[in-house]
């Protein structure tokens, strides 16, 4: 079995913590650093929901896209909700690290597994890293679907593989609309329409669009916008780096057990409505 240490040196080759935006929190937040790991839990947020599925699995490390403290703090009691997260972690020995940043910008990163759970070809990133000679990271990414499509079609296609959340799938433009080169960007995107429109994209698909931003925006022009579940965006991640983790275990001979924890962590808990405008 692999020591923690090993787990978070492999992880950290993934989603280098250094290419973290400077306001990130990421890297490992709880472990002993000689513990052994047998098995491994990705998920979004770092919630008490999330730290006892891992109790019931047996779980020696959690990795989460979404960071425990953001900020700085100056407790950890239990008391507090996420002071209780970081007691159950500690008492059952299980470690927690974080990916964010790190993890939207890297190849493959959020954004590409996003594309891939939508099955369209990434071409390039939306806002290249200017540190990659290669061209390949950076901040959401450019694709190309096999064939048009409207803009109603593709949002169906967006509600039909993304995970359900209470939301849903918003739209904003006339879904009639063709639509041939699409935008994505995992998590809160509505800062990225200028990239969008000077990429030639049709559509932004991203999450936690404001009614400003996207009102001045389909006012600007004919870009289409659909606005899924932040949780629901970023999900697809889970799975692309439990099996990127996979494929080092193997390849080391480690015989980690990966797993990715299904559990929808997505806030919002019902929706209402008496029905769209016509």
């Amino acid at each position: 079995m692999p020591r923690l240490s090993e787990v978070i040196a492999a992880l950290d080759a993934l989603w280098p913590p250094e290419r973290a935006e400077g306001w990130d929190a990421v890297g490992t937040v709880c472990g002993e650093p000689d513990a052994e790991v047998r098995r491994v839990l990705f998920a979004v947020d770092p919630v008490q929901e999330i730290a006892d599925e891992a109790v019931r699995l047996g779980a020696d490390l959690i990795v989460t896209h979404h960071p425990l403290y953001l900020r700085g703090t100056t407790t950890v009691a239990a008391g507090h909700f996420k002071g209780r997260v970081v007691h159950t972690l500690i008492k059952h020995d299980i470690a927690l690290h974080v990916a964010h940043t790190n993890a939207d910008t890297a190849d493959p990163g959020v954004s590409d597994a996003l594309a891939g759970a939508l099955d369209i070809r990434v071409v390039r990133p939306l806002v290249p890293d200017a540190t990659d000679p290669s061209g390949r990271r950076g901040l959401g990414r450019i694709c190309e679907l096999d064939h048009p499509m409207t803009l109603g079609e593709f949002a169906a296609r967006a509600a039909a593989r993304l995970p359900a959340t209470a939301q849903g799938i918003r739209v904003a433009g006339d879904t009639g609309a063709l639509v041939k080169t699409v935008a994505v960007s995992g998590g809160s995107g509505d800062g990225l329409f200028d990239a969008v429109r000077a990429s030639g994209a049709d559509v932004l698909l991203t999450a936690d669009l404001r009614h400003h931003p996207v009102s001045e925006a389909t006012q600007h022009g004919p870009l289409g916008l659909i606005d899924a579940a932040h949780w629901a965006t970023e999900w697809p991640w889970c799975e692309q780096a439990a099996a990127q983790l996979d494929e080092i275990s193997d390849r080391h001979g480690w015989d980690l057990r990966v797993h990715v924890s299904k559990t929808v962590t997505d806030p919002w808990s019902s929706h209402h409505s008496s029905g769209a405008p016509n």
